[in-house]
């Protein structure tokens, strides 16, 4: 695709700034179009589909990063560089590989994150609300958890002596991290002070607790959500004047001190700012635990850049610490407040928020090789998130439909949801946006129908892939499939048959193998 870069590079050189139309004079030339079709073609033609064994594992997962948001990242991101914007390709673009995953939940058309990280982690369905359990377990119900526990790959990596971890935006114990570790009925119970007493009595244990007692020793940890592992009413470090942030656990215990002891002969460290973050050195780190806030992390345009690291900063430091192990790592990595900005109906936070994720993305593939790491970007679920309006080439996504509505006559933005907290009425009438402040960062976005919170959309979501075994990804498939590829690719999990050879590299695969075998057969018995 370099040659396909560089004539864009150029078109762009020579486009006016003044004037219509807004877009390239090369453009105009078919030659542009064929040349660049052409060179994307001699570019897949020659694409490697790879069945080599996968040292590594990446999975970046987009929370509420539907196609609407991607191709919206894609033109922010461009803008945001000078340019038009959508000619752009995000990091997750140049990947050779797409597909689609449905991700209906087994009791809901559309899903939540609890439902579908138990999906895309562990490889089965699962209910709404719940995480790390099969479709068997009832949300809420304490009494339908044992026997409906299935476990991560995460997991499966960490019991083949990989290296481990999880990085999030949110809380490490919110619904995306928790189902690569915990076995809960309820996302909800982030420590025991937000469970019902019957649960606690039947012997339920909160998401906060299971982090640190069902897969000992992972190696990672960064995000949020301090607050969840301190005795209550105990004072947070970074805010001790704000109640709010205080300790919430009601068992009095402070897990993040019973880390540091049991960790204490290990080259274990806990950071809370990013100073501290900075200060290590990865190669001399086994294993990190990283709470940056009391809960979620903040929106990375309102983030302090001196004590709270950037999502991609955080990537850094966690793949390096991974690298420290021979037998290579599974890592998985949320930007997670990218639903939150949809939920607030504030899409510019959600924008910044999904184009700082692929930052993320670009540097984990500067720090890992293609050729040994199979990297998956996708999202849980989609958003009521749109834009349109019929506006013109490099118009800021932020911005104004070119036309005002032919029935109310009142202008309107190009993004728009179709619920959530933005539906405004002035004096019974529809507010109009050419008055509003709609490229301020916090802008809600008008909505059609009022909500407190915008909701999940219930669409397929894509899934991106680059490295050995990629190209499993592909068509439209369940999003349970997803583990299972990536375990095929790095030989662990339950489907192993492939893996014969000692030698680091994939054995010959099922089929081939069989016609070995009949092969030899049949020499023996002529």
């Amino acid at each position: 695709m370099k040659t396909s870069g560089l004539l864009i590079a150029c078109s762009f050189l020579i486009s006016g700034c003044m004037g219509m139309p807004q877009f390239p004079e090369q453009e105009k030339n078919p030659k542009f179009w064929n040349d660049w079709a052409q060179q994307t073609l001699k570019d897949s033609l020659e694409q490697d589909f790879s069945n080599k064994k996968a040292k590594n594992l990446i999975l970046f997962l987009g929370d509420g990063m539907g196609v609407p948001t991607v191709t919206a990242a894609r033109i922010l991101k461009g803008q945001l560089s000078g340019k038009s914007g959508e000619e752009t390709q995000l990091e997750m673009d140049k990947f050779p590989f797409v597909s689609l995953a449905k991700t209906y939940n087994t009791d809901a058309q559309v899903p939540d994150s609890a439902g579908t990280a138990t999906a895309y982690l562990c490889g089965v369905k699962a209910n709404e609300g719940t995480v790390g359990v099969s479709a068997g377990a009832v949300r809420s119900q304490c009494n339908t958890t044992k026997g409906n526990e299935v476990t991560s790959i995460l997991r499966w990596a960490k019991d083949a002596k990989k290296s481990v971890g999880i990085v999030t935006t949110t809380r490490v114990n919110h619904a995306t991290p928790s189902a690569a570790y915990a076995h809960c009925v309820d996302r909800d119970w982030y420590s025991d002070n937000e469970m019902p007493a019957e649960a606690l009595q039947s012997g339920c244990k909160d998401i906060a607790r299971q982090l640190f007692e069902n897969i000992p020793y992972i190696n990672v940890i960064m995000g949020g959500g301090r607050k969840y592992m301190y005795p209550i009413n105990m004072s947070d470090v970074e805010y001790p004047d704000i109640t709010k942030h205080s300790g919430t656990r009601k068992d009095k215990r402070n897990l993040v001190e019973e880390w540091k002891s049991k960790m204490k002969d290990e080259k274990a460290h806990y950071v809370w700012n990013k100073e501290q973050l900075k200060s290590l050195n990865p190669k001399n780190v086994d294993y990190l635990l990283a709470l940056f806030e009391p809960s979620d992390m903040s929106y990375d345009l309102d983030r302090n850049n001196n004590t709270d690291p950037s999502l991609t900063e955080m990537v850094e430091v966690a793949i390096k610490i991974l690298q420290n192990n021979p037998n290579g790592f599974y890592l998985l990595v949320e930007g997670g407040r990218i639903d939150h900005g949809h939920h607030e109906g504030k899409a510019k936070q959600a924008l910044y928020e999904a184009v700082e994720m692929d930052r993320a993305i670009g540097l984990a593939g500067r720090l890992t090789s293609i050729h040994d790491t199979l990297s998956v970007v996708t999202a849980d679920h989609s958003h009521v998130f749109s834009f349109g309006g019929y506006t013109q080439r490099g118009n800021t996504i932020f911005g104004l439909a070119p036309k005002i509505s032919d029935v109310d006559h009142k202008s309107y933005t190009s993004i728009l949801y179709g619920n959530g907290p933005g539906y405004k009425l002035v004096k019974g009438e529809r507010e109009n946006a050419s008055v509003a402040k709609y490229d301020e960062k916090n802008y809600q976005a008008q909505a059609a129908v009022p909500l407190s919170s915008e909701t999940h959309g219930g669409e397929d979501v894509a899934v991106f892939a680059k490295g050995p075994m990629a190209h499993l990804l592909h068509g439209v498939q369940e999003q349970n499939y997803i583990p299972h590829v990536m375990a095929y690719a790095a030989c662990i999990g339950q489907n192993k048959n492939h893996c014969m050879l000692k030698d680091g590299a994939v054995g010959l695969m099922p089929m081939f193998s069989s016609i070995a075998t009949i092969l030899t057969i049949t020499l023996l018995l002529c």
